[in-house]
């Protein structure tokens, strides 16, 4: 059966839109915020991603989170225990399955339990739509629409705004600055790199002769880039984000390396392997299939930067020995 839920957030976001640095903050591990809220005399106010504008007297206190990458944003900055409510997909750092869930795992959320919450900001993302946004304007709601970011530099802008909102400025910045030292140290070890694999990155094979993969204008096919290697789509000259590829795509491009985000369903290198027509394919002549936390690409949050090194070690390991 086809996983509506994978396919539903990553076609719902896209409609809808040097040496180590030292001690930096990972995000492999997110805690709850330990900091005080800075006080906000003047209140906020902002532009959200629908041009409306959202204002709030002082920095939230109880937030409902509505998509899995708000959610992970707002623990990663120190807002973690601002966090009251979030919906069914939200399942990171592990402390977020013991908050109240308000539904949307196929997008359908429950108004009655988003209210019963009492929040005085509900953070939406482009996974929402604009009716469920105008839906909880009405029954008096503080709403923010965090817009999908296109590049690692949109999605520090992301943090910043979330910190704007919660009062972690402070937190926000320094974590910011880690997340850019981590980056730079790959792009250094990566800049001498002249001999880039062609990368299938495959985000579902619900049926193995026609798999889904990352296309240009995603984070899938600018990690891979930034990691050292050419996307799949690239190389076989696909236009679309999220495209659905024969068989015959593949062995004709012949990618060198196989990165299976969606290993969380099942799928793995030697069920890769046993598919019929794939054994001429180098990756798997070569044995370089790789599971993947598709996580670390699906959501564009601060893990973004926990994927390009994971996928940087993948494609080029001679360089982080």
């Amino acid at each position: 059966m086809f996983r509506k839920i994978l396919i539903f957030t990553l076609l719902a976001g896209l409609l809808f839109g040097c040496a180590p640095a030292p001690a930096p903050v990972s995000t492999a591990t997110l805690a709850p915020a330990t900091a005080a809220v800075s006080p906000t005399p003047a209140g906020i106010t902002l532009t959200d991603g629908l041009g409306r504008t959202v204002k709030l007297d002082h920095p939230a206190q109880r937030i409902v989170s509505l998509a899995p990458s708000n959610t992970e944003i707002l623990f990663a900055i120190g807002a973690g225990s601002q966090v009251v409510g979030r919906d069914d997909l939200s399942d990171y750092p592990a402390q977020v399955k013991s908050l109240p869930s308000v539904g949307g795992s196929m997008g359908q959320y429950s108004t009655e339990a988003i209210v019963a919450l009492k929040p005085d900001l509900v953070l939406a993302a482009e996974i929402n739509t604009p009716e469920l946004v105008k839906s909880l304007e009405s029954l008096g709601l503080t709403v923010y629409y965090l817009k999908n970011p296109d590049t690692l530099e949109q999605m520090y802008g992301n943090l910043q705004i979330v910190a704007q909102l919660t009062g972690h400025e402070s937190d926000a910045s320094t974590l910011i600055d880690s997340l850019k030292s981590r980056v730079a140290a790959v792009d250094a070890k990566i800049s001498g790199v002249t001999a880039k694999p062609v990368v299938f990155y495959e985000i579902d094979a619900t049926d193995p002769t026609k798999p889904y993969t990352y296309g240009p204008g995603t984070f899938g096919d600018a990690l891979i880039t930034e990691a050292g290697g050419e996307n799949f789509s690239d190389a076989a000259g696909i236009k679309d984000a999220y495209p659905q590829v024969s068989l015959e795509q593949i062995v004709a491009t012949n990618p060198q390396i196989i990165i299976l985000g969606d290993s969380a369903y099942g799928v793995t290198p030697d069920s890769v392997k046993s598919r019929p027509g794939w054994d001429t394919i180098d990756a798997v002549k070569n044995g370089l299939i790789f599971p993947f936390d598709d996580n670390l690409v699906s959501r564009p949050g601060p893990r973004l930067v926990d994927g390009l090194e994971q996928l940087a070690k993948l494609l080029h390991p001679e360089l982080f020995k």
